[in-house]
């Protein structure tokens, strides 16, 4: 099942998209799609619903898509996780997850303009693959038990600066945090669908050319030894976002180091989750 938002900024209503394209209004269900929507079964709860063939078509065109998910508790992120990425910023393959966090207010509508922060020379591109959470979890023993507190995955945009994140500060967090660096949907796909989530491959272009062209079955940890490994360290809430990391291809690692200007536009696909669209523009 594929759940998503609809509506302008701030005014988003639930629905879903059926295997057909047609958007159903979910309002009868759910005031909106967040983590008290996840945590009460709302996935089970909108699947019956859609099955009894009674919930109103809403009409698509020219409506917005906003994020998949109202304004997430906390995103976490997980660096250097794919090998080629690695290699290409130099950076030796990490014996244990690379973690950092990001504002949860960094995340807007797949299609929604991104600003390119003031002094920002080196806004960078990087597609990745969103796990949501759909349940509490905390100290998960296993693969397991990983699995079963997943609610779905996202097509996540980690938009970073470079010169922020790298040479402002030892953290990351000044270069990953900037208002809009997080594009996210265009849905919210529950894990019964997407099936092996190490079996995706993940595109980007910039201006009409291809830049990533990686596959998830490269990443150095896996979302499900991700998922278990995080909940050693804190507390994962229904309605948080893992952020698991990205293939090579990023402006970092290219030759002339391509950063992002103002009116360049991005497209990013991700293998059965739908695709996102960016034009960046100045802050």
């Amino acid at each position: 099942m594929k759940l998503l938002r609809v509506g302008a900024p701030g005014e988003e209503r639930p629905a879903v998209r059926t295997e057909e394209g047609r958007l159903l209004d979910l309002a009868s269900v759910t005031s909106d799609i967040d983590g008290a929507f996840l945590a009460s079964d709302g996935v089970d709860r909108a699947r019956a619903a859609v099955a009894t063939g009674s919930l109103p078509e809403l009409d698509p065109d020219g409506v917005r898509i906003g994020a998949p998910l109202d304004r997430p508790g906390k995103i976490v992120c997980v660096g250097l996780n794919y090998r080629d990425h690695a290699a290409e910023t130099d950076a030796a393959i990490p014996a244990r997850p690379v973690v950092f966090m990001k504002d949860p207010g960094t995340v807007v509508g797949p299609y929604d303009e991104v600003l390119i922060p003031r002094g920002s020379v080196k806004t960078d591109w990087e597609v990745e693959l969103a796990v949501v959470i759909g349940r509490r979890a905390r100290y998960l023993d296993g693969p397991e038990a990983a699995r079963a507190v997943i609610a779905g995955y996202a097509i996540s945009h980690d938009v970073s600066e470079r010169e922020f994140q790298l040479e402002y500060s030892p953290q990351w967090d000044l270069g990953k945090s900037c208002e809009t660096f997080n594009p996210l949907g265009p849905w919210l796909v529950t894990a019964d669908e997407v099936g092996d989530p190490q079996n995706l491959g993940l595109h980007l272009s910039v201006n009409g050319m291809k830049r990533q062209d990686g596959h998830t079955s490269d990443m150095i940890f896996a979302v499900d030894h991700i998922v278990s490994y995080l909940s050693q360290y804190m507390v994962l809430e229904p309605g948080d976002v893992i952020n698991t990391g990205t293939p090579a291809g990023v402006a970092l690692g290219l030759p002339g180091a391509p950063y992002l200007r103002p009116g360049d536009t991005v497209e990013i696909s991700v293998d059965g989750l739908g695709a996102q669209r960016q034009t960046f523009g100045q802050a």
